[in-house]
């Protein structure tokens, strides 16, 4: 049987007990040129609150009575005459909320689980790492010496973009929630300074940690954190528009920048970027970021946690802060 967690109400504010449904429904039978993935770990991400809502996206919204849309990697147990792929490969794709998917093969990537455990290549390996990679150099356009800033700084995305920002010759101050966080930003991943936006004054803190101003701020939360930044930018600032976790659940409408005006005083850019929109490049980050990490450049955090029946406690975990690094989810039965 196949445990699956299903989309059964569209959330106001934040996500309920109404939310989903842990179903269990038989293992799918495979058409001809498919095959049967058996999902190890499911990643867990912000921008699943997103997907949640009935509204214009860069994606189409999770309909109703749908397994919840979440990236996964599993190993194929059986096929039906795939062109492509075999039993025992790993593969990693769009495979949701369950245990079992059967698939053509569209949209999936086949990855060697024997040169790093499964879960990397669902955290650096994968999307989080793909978007600090491609945030900070195609939209941040990083450069040596550049100061840079990063909300969410202990998260999936956030560490790994300081971390980049660190080999790429840069000052890196990182935004976190708690002085543990913090630390292991300074102590671990080598930023250069912390703020703990929970105990901190956020505008008295960037004048201190940031005097000279910031060349990049690389934004995960949005909210006051943003309008803070945008008034410490110095001439041709880039601003990365990542993600907005303190606005996903908000009941009334987003709270937007009011220190805008600091983009024309300093001739600086805020720009949106999806991750999908890289997806022909992702072999040669991958490839760069494996190499940083056998050097030791680049540290990847995974926080992994057990059972499928355990999908919302670990997902609150995303908006609560609980957690370091990246979410994941393992979902097979020993």
């Amino acid at each position: 049987m196949n445990k699956q967690i299903i989309f059964k109400n569209r959330p106001i504010g934040y996500p309920n007990e109404t939310t989903w449904n842990l179903e269990t429904t038989p293992i799918p039978e495979l058409k001809e040129g498919e095959v049967l993935i058996q999902h190890h770990y499911i990643s867990l991400d912000p921008a699943m609150r997103g997907w949640m809502n009935d509204s214009k996206s860069y994606i189409e919204p999770v309909a109703i009575d749908d397994v919840m849309r979440s990236g996964s990697i599993g190993i194929v147990i059986k096929s039906n005459n795939h062109p492509t792929y075999k039993v025992g490969d790993c593969l990693t794709g769009w495979g949701g909320v369950q245990q079992y998917v059967a698939t053509d093969g569209t949209g999936w990537v086949k990855v060697d689980d024997t040169i790093a455990p499964m879960p990397l290549f669902i955290s650096t390996l994968g999307m989080p790492g793909m978007t600090a990679y491609f945030g900070i150099h195609e939209v941040g356009k990083v450069k040596k010496g550049d100061i840079v800033l990063v909300s969410g700084a202990a998260g999936a995305v956030g560490s790994v973009v300081g971390q980049i920002a660190k080999i790429r010759g840069c000052t890196v101050i990182g935004i976190a929630g708690g002085k543990d966080k913090c630390d292991y930003l300074i102590n671990e991943l080598g930023f250069d300074a912390a703020i703990d936006y929970k105990s901190e004054d956020i505008n008295q803190a960037l004048k201190e940690k940031c005097p000279k101003g910031i060349d990049i701020y690389f934004d995960n939360v949005g909210g006051d954190i943003l309008d803070a930044a945008l008034a410490k930018i110095r001439m041709h600032a880039r601003i990365v528009i990542c993600g907005a976790i303190s606005q996903y659940n908000n009941k009334v409408r987003v709270k937007g920048p009011s220190n805008y005006l600091n983009l024309l005083f300093n001739r600086g850019v805020m720009q949106g970027m999806v991750v999908m929109d890289y997806a022909k490049d992702y072999g040669k980050a991958a490839q760069e970021m494996g190499m940083w990490i056998a050097e030791g450049k680049l540290k990847s955090k995974e926080d992994i946690y057990t059972g499928i029946e355990n999908f919302r406690d670990t997902y609150d975990r995303l908006f609560s802060g609980d957690k370091k690094g990246k979410l994941i989810l393992k979902v097979i039965e020993d």
